[in-house]
């Protein structure tokens, strides 16, 4: 910013009308900014007098907050449109400048009139005419604004390769650790874009409910920032765009068009025809499909489309690719050569880039045994060959729970009414980043060829056993609950004894070798016959059964099962969870009338 000479002339050092002018505004914005008089003349090379002089005749110290604000606007728009060569992000600061300019303008006009509806132009169009009401889901312009600023004001700086991303890839394609905000990003980012351009958008997963987490997110969002709630399913904007938010159901959605985001696809059962119809949907130029998940199994179906490998089905060989999909290569972002844009977000990239608000990576490097840290936290793929439930089984058991249930009331005060279930726990462990607990509610069936149906899983930290058994508590009062299984091998006895004084008839598991291989033995025969179920978009219930694999002991002598777990790590709580309760089936086949065994069995 310093000032170039002009030239001598008797023994002075005149500069141009311009350059005296630049100098002169950048000497008022410096001052706006804090700066003092001695160092602004340093920086620009202006004798301290000359800035002292300026301050006085142009009365900076009277200048309005808006006068100030006004100044640094100009400067910045200025400068973004005398920029040679503009980026998406540039033109994305222009108009939002601009909108900042033309809303500073009805605040003058405000201030010079005492009329609100010079601040905010919707008031006239409401009190025009007859009385209407308002239209459902309208933010008005001053909405628009808001969102789209609250959106950009939020993101993270990983979050912003995506949003950059936007601007100019047709297909998004992100592996990512868990809890790293993608679906909450992505909430967001489409509700801005289409109240801004009026564009369609498709939420997809597994199931119904897994989609709806979009929608929840998006409710919420607006709600918040404009006091507007949206309604609606789908929720139809006053610009036309419409918000679609699908299950399993979209299989056969061809008629729906527009942005389409599909989240956990590494976990979808049949994910080649579930992709060929979000293709389909975003087939036209105009749309752009955003795919993102944490990975699972190298066995998944889903797998050549993340490496690239289904670019070169039915392809000559002199046309196939081969890509380097390695987080190195990755990690920044990067346009492949099938044309998708991919990006692995580890834990570690998140946390480094402005995630350590979310996330304190120490406690869960303790908190997960080193396999589980890899897989769920650090993008690495499970290779499940040894697993004792390996994804292929897992799917089996993966349904849209919000279709196919259709005698579940999820949000009554009674989901089940007084049909009678059972909770499986696998309680927290000891020390302060020790195991979560793993609670499930499960609907034994209600004939001989019923199955069973996770009806609710539950993760608990810490280590307040009180906590923890009033959580039951307050389970059995939801539902008619007629069997609890829980895990006495570690510290859950003293949860026992305190689930004992309002359900006697507590069942008690002490974990050996034996009591373990039947727990696994009887889930896997469930399994296999097909009578286990749970929502599609619980992938972390899946995780974790697939977490569980079969080792000899310390002895070499026996057989166990283990997932990586000790006093510091702790996984697969869901699935022990899970086990326990359909431990209450007999071995020949289920009761009718989902009654369990006839007599409690205690495992000491």
């Amino acid at each position: 910013m310093g000032i170039a000479r002009a030239g001598t002339l008797g023994g002075m050092t005149p500069t141009t009308d311009i350059e005296t002018d630049n100098s002169r505004l950048s000497a008022r914005h410096l001052y706006w900014m804090g700066w003092r008089i001695a160092h602004i003349a340093e920086y620009l090379d202006v004798p301290r007098a000359t800035i002292d002089s300026w301050k006085k005749r142009d009365a900076w110290d009277d200048a309005t907050p808006s006068q100030r604000v006004e100044g640094a606007l100009e400067a910045r728009m200025v400068q973004l449109i005398w920029k040679e060569q503009k980026e998406g992000r540039d033109f994305k600061e222009i108009d939002l400048l601009g909108r900042q300019i033309e809303r500073l303008a009805r605040v003058h006009k405000y201030q010079e009139s005492g009329r609100e509806s010079d601040l905010n132009p919707n008031i006239d169009r409401r009190n025009a005419g007859p009385k209407r009401k308002p239209k459902q889901n309208d933010v008005g312009d001053e909405g628009v604004i808001q969102i789209v600023e609250a959106f950009e004001a939020s993101l993270l700086d990983y979050q912003r390769d995506w949003y950059r991303a936007k601007e100019t890839e047709t297909i998004r394609n992100i592996l990512k650790s868990r809890q790293i905000g993608a679906t909450w990003y992505f909430a967001r980012e489409a509700i801005a874009d289409a109240l801004e351009t009026g564009r369609n958008k498709i939420f997809m997963s597994a199931s119904k409910a897994q989609a709806h987490i979009f929608k929840n997110y998006i409710v919420r969002f607006v709600f918040e920032t404009t006091g507007v709630e949206l309604r609606g399913d789908p929720i139809i904007l006053p610009n036309g765009a419409e918000l679609h938010f699908l299950g399993t159901n979209a299989k056969t959605a061809q008629g729906y068009h527009g942005d389409t985001y599909l989240d956990e696809y590494f976990w979808i059962h049949g994910f080649a025809q579930f992709q060929m119809v979000t293709s389909g949907m975003a087939m036209q130029k105009q749309w752009r499909e955003t795919y993102f998940s944490t990975p699972s199994s190298v066995t998944h179906e889903a797998y050549p489309f993340w490496t690239g490998d289904h670019f070169n089905e039915g392809r000559p060989k002199a046309d196939h690719i081969k890509l380097d999909v390695s987080h190195s290569a990755l990690a920044g972002g990067r346009r492949c050569e099938d044309d998708h844009w991919r990006q692995i977000v580890t834990v570690e990239d998140a946390v480094a880039r402005g995630g350590d608000i979310l996330l304190d990576i120490d406690k869960l490097r303790r908190k997960y045994s080193p396999d589980a840290f890899k897989n769920l936290l650090m993008c690495e793929f499970v290779d499940d060959t040894q697993s004792a439930f390996p994804l292929a089984m897992m799917q089996k058991c993966m349904v849209d729970s919000w279709d196919v249930w259709r005698d579940i009331k999820p949000f009554a005060p009674r989901p089940y009414g007084e049909h009678p279930v059972w909770i499986g726990y696998d309680p927290a462990g000891d020390g302060e980043d020790g195991d979560g607990a793993g609670l499930v509610v499960v609907a034994p069936p209600r004939s001989m060829t019923g199955k069973h149906r996770v009806l609710e899983r539950h993760r608990l930290k810490g280590r307040d056993y009180e906590a923890q058994s009033e959580f039951i508590r307050d389970v059995t009062r939801r539902y008619n609950v007629t069997f609890i299984g829980i895990d006495t091998s570690g510290l859950g006895e003293a949860v026992a004894q305190l689930v004992a004084k309002f359900f006697p008839t507590v069942t008690r598991y002490r974990y050996t070798p034996e009591v373990k291989a039947r727990l696994v033995m009887q889930a896997q025969q469930i399994i296999n016959k097909g009578r286990l179920e749970y929502d599609a978009g619980w992938t972390d219930l899946a995780q974790s059964f697939m977490a569980i694999r079969r080792e000899l002991t310390a002895s070499g002598r026996q057989i166990t099962y283990t997932a990586g777990r000790n006093n510091q790590t702790g996984h697969a709580d869901l699935a022990w969870a899970t086990m326990h309760a359909l431990q209450n089936e007999p071995l020949d086949g289920p009761a009718d009338h989902g009654t369990g065994r006839s007599m409690m069995e205690m495992y000491e």
